[in-house]
């Protein structure tokens, strides 16, 4: 077995971590293909206190304390992995995990960083030439990215790095899956993300604006920040949705919506994990457009694209109410043959294969 030891937001919580089920997805598959994955998290930001799954049988977790000392235990441990990860967006001292981790990895071992928000991260880097990323990117053996296809490669190694490969969202089809629908997510569109600063006019436009323009229509609002006193009158929020919820809130309403961050969109090829969830679970999705989104799913067959929110009420007024289901289908067939974790780990697997080959450091001899 292959010892992994990745430092990231959380396996254990979704809340206030939207990277959650991309790394339970990749994770879990990674152990059905020969690694042993132990998962370190900080014990920050309420996490814990809302955990969507206890510790799994395909991982090892160890949930640390969000202090220094805590952080340099836990950092120590990177001395036991022959890769060692550490994921953007942490959120708690992210500049000091990656240096700790990195300098306590052994000499032979792996070392990768794991972009989940690879133009966020490549934007800091850009701006700050003293960015500890930036700094030591030439030192790592390679950088994985959740999406941003040709752009995002191009920029890294244009910064420095080694390489950099895009291993994109997927699909846990043990996880999500269609589900019976439930009376409270009952709506014409639904849409699930947290509040963010660099979300909010997108989610003005695709979402509230055809709210306001079809005041008969029902809409749903899942996901952390948003107040019920700003919303129009047929919008109802509903807080956060646990994992164990999300197949019945993509299955119960007539279609889900997909908005993309705003960096997100103008990098293009960055499928967000509701994407493959919405598909998994036969969902009908709705989703902004980005370049890219035909390599994932077949516009207007198994997916709608909207240019702005007159085009996403056009859609909920405008197509039959078969159709919806049909591209749910359509969808669900597509992400099952060729957009799983399972596929994703296979690709994986080999990229580490060749980062391995190429690894200038003495190393041992490990089987991936």
């Amino acid at each position: 077995m292959t010892r992994v030891a990745f430092y990231g937001s959380s396996l254990l919580s979704s809340y206030w971590n939207g990277a959650a089920t991309y790394y339970r997805g990749i994770i879990k598959a990674m152990a059905g293909h020969g690694f042993d994955v132990t998962f370190h998290e900080p014990d920050a930001f309420d996490r814990q206190s809302h955990r969507d799954i206890e510790v799994p049988d395909w991982a090892r977790v160890n949930v640390w304390p969000a202090t220094p000392e805590g952080l340099s235990e836990a950092a120590a441990r990177a001395a036991e992995a022959d890769i060692v990860v550490k994921a953007s967006g942490v959120g708690y001292a992210d500049d000091q995990i990656l240096t700790q981790v990195m300098a306590a990895a052994r000499p032979d071992a792996l070392r990768v960083f794991w972009d989940v928000d690879a133009p966020a991260t490549l934007a800091a880097m850009q701006g700050n030439p003293d960015d500890a990323l930036r700094r030591m990117l030439p030192e790592l053996d390679l950088v994985l990215t959740y999406g941003g296809g040709d752009p995002v490669i191009e920029a890294y190694r244009a910064l420095g790095a080694r390489d950099c490969i895009p291993i994109y969202n997927a699909l846990d089809p043990d996880t999500h899956h269609p589900a019976p629908p439930q009376e409270r997510f009952q709506a014409d569109l639904g849409f699930l993300a947290n509040r963010l600063p660099d979300r909010e006019a997108r989610v003005a436009e695709f979402f509230l604006r055809p709210a306001f323009a079809l005041p008969e229509r029902r809409f749903i609002l899942g996901g952390s920040g948003w107040q019920q006193e700003q919303m129009p009158g047929n919008v109802r929020c509903i807080g956060h949705v646990g994992t164990a919820d999300h197949n019945a809130f993509n299955c119960t309403p007539r279609a889900v919506l997909n908005v993309a961050r705003d960096s997100m969109a103008a990098t293009g090829f960055s499928p967000a994990t509701r994407v493959f969830e919405a598909a998994g679970a036969g969902g009908c999705l709705i989703t902004d457009y980005w370049e890219g989104i035909e390599l994932f799913l077949r516009p207007d067959e198994e997916v709608l694209v909207a240019r702005d929110g007159q085009d996403v009420a056009d859609l909920l007024c405008n197509l039959p109410a078969e159709r919806f289901a049909v591209i749910g289908d359509n969808a669900r067939r597509r992400v099952l043959a060729e957009h799983t974790y399972d596929r994703r780990a296979e690709q994986l697997r080999e990229v580490l294969q060749q980062a391995r080959s190429r690894h200038r450091a003495p190393q041992s001899e490990v089987a991936l």
